[in-house]
């Protein structure tokens, strides 16, 4: 079987047609082209029949089953182009060689094998008339010659250059529509690729701010609880002292307040039209501006006054860093410090700070609690150490956290000074 350049093109389109037919209209032009063929034949039957001198019902039976073979011309092109070479003698089937040659050059079959049943019908088509022409009084052999090149050419070059540019054009097109597919399935793939690198981003952003509000929340709320609890504490024993805690309250509410507006106003800020472009960078932007480790006095300052024992041991060159690394080591020890109040109340508390060669470290480390002091009650959401983890991962650093063997807790990270 060979298959033709027509059943190629319309075999995507889905098959419905009998038999060998990709579709219902092909068969019923290929059994019109068949009936017309085998009318023709049958006519051309009548004149063979005087010619050879057999019964004219046998040259018009003849005639029609020849010229019927049109019908397989999708099915086997060679064959259908064979039997028109065959009975060119007999001066029949001139359509049956035309379609033929047509449906051989549309379809997949090498192009020698074209080329060769090509040049066969020329040369079959150019000998059949030269013989019949030859005969004709007044007629040169030149102008026989040039006639009957003339037909031949006519019958054979014109069916085969047609079914090329058929074949050609039909292969275009479905080079183009496979890549008008090919390109519509990639712009759906970069389209969801982006879909997701934006929710990415968004589910990234959230995290962030989480993670910062989470900071500034549960650090300067853990101290203003522990200083309403020494407030409650001592407000009959000692007025003096519990004026002090009242307006360290005070002071860290507002604190709390302010760095929470600032964050709501980064969020705020932007155009509206590249919001959603301009939001995360201005986050950033916000978030580069945040604390950094010459402000670590201050917060183991805020923490002494709560009442905690805690101290600070700084070694190595303190030289400024990167913003991100400057925020990332204060709010580790800023959250391990709000541990310490949350879960070791009464425990002395070492900070350490080393500047190293190309990195920073930081460890916090608390002792038992001495059981006096009374626990705040401060609640957890089990986030803190998570969030240190995730910060200090995504620069490229090392974070380590458990129980020591004192019946303590330490928090310790190490941070690249240039993370990649």
């Amino acid at each position: 079987m060979t298959s033709t350049g027509e059943e190629q093109g319309e075999a995507g389109a889905g098959r419905d047609g009998p038999l060998w037919w990709e579709r219902r209209r092909s068969a019923v032009l290929d059994v019109g082209l068949g009936g017309v063929s085998a009318v023709e034949c049958g006519v051309e039957g009548v004149t063979f029949a005087h010619e050879a001198g057999i019964p004219v019902f046998s040259g018009v039976l003849f005639g029609l089953v020849i010229g019927s073979v049109l019908v397989l011309r999708r099915r086997w092109p060679i064959a259908v182009v064979l039997v028109g070479i065959a009975v060119s003698p007999a001066a029949m089937g001139f359509l049956l060689g035309v379609v033929g040659l047509y449906t051989l050059a549309t379809s997949e079959v090498p192009r020698r094998i074209t080329a060769t049943l090509g040049a066969m019908s020329l040369a079959a088509t150019f000998v059949v008339m030269y013989m019949r022409t030859s005969g004709d009084e007044g007629a040169s052999r030149t102008l026989v010659i040039v006639l009957s090149v003339f037909v031949a050419v006519a019958l054979t070059v014109p069916p085969i250059l047609l079914g090329l540019y058929t074949a050609a054009r039909r292969r275009l097109m479905e080079s183009l529509e496979e890549r008008a597919d090919s390109l519509e399935r990639e712009l759906s793939l970069l389209a969801d690729r982006a879909e997701e690198r934006a929710e990415w981003a968004r589910t990234e952003e959230r995290t962030r701010i989480a993670r910062e509000m989470h900071d500034v929340v549960a650090h300067r709320v853990s101290l203003m609880v522990v200083h309403a609890a020494a407030l409650q504490a001592i407000a009959v024993k000692d007025p003096a002292k519990a004026v002090k805690n009242a307006a360290l309250v005070g002071d860290m509410g507002r604190q709390a307040l302010t760095e929470l507006r600032e964050m709501l106003g980064v969020l705020r800020a932007g155009p509206a039209k590249p919001a959603a472009v301009s939001a995360p960078v201005a986050l950033v932007a916000g978030f580069e501006d945040g604390p950094t480790l010459g402000e670590l006095e201050a917060l183991v300052g805020q923490s002494r006054a709560a009442g905690m024992a805690v101290e600070l041991d700084v070694r190595g060159e303190y030289s400024a860093y990167v913003a991100e690394v400057e925020q990332t080591a204060y709010r580790v020890v800023q959250e391990a410090l709000t541990n310490c109040h949350k879960h070791a109340a009464g425990a002395r508390v070492t900070v350490r700070l080393a500047h190293r060669q190309g990195e920073v470290a930081m460890q916090v480390e608390n002792g038992p609690c001495d059981g006096k002091a009374a626990e705040p009650g401060l609640p957890s959401g089990g986030n803190g150490l998570l969030g240190m983890r995730e910060r200090v991962l995504r620069l490229g650093g090392v974070f380590v956290c458990g129980p020591t063997d004192a019946g303590g807790f330490k928090v310790s990270a190490v941070l690249p000074s240039e993370p990649g």
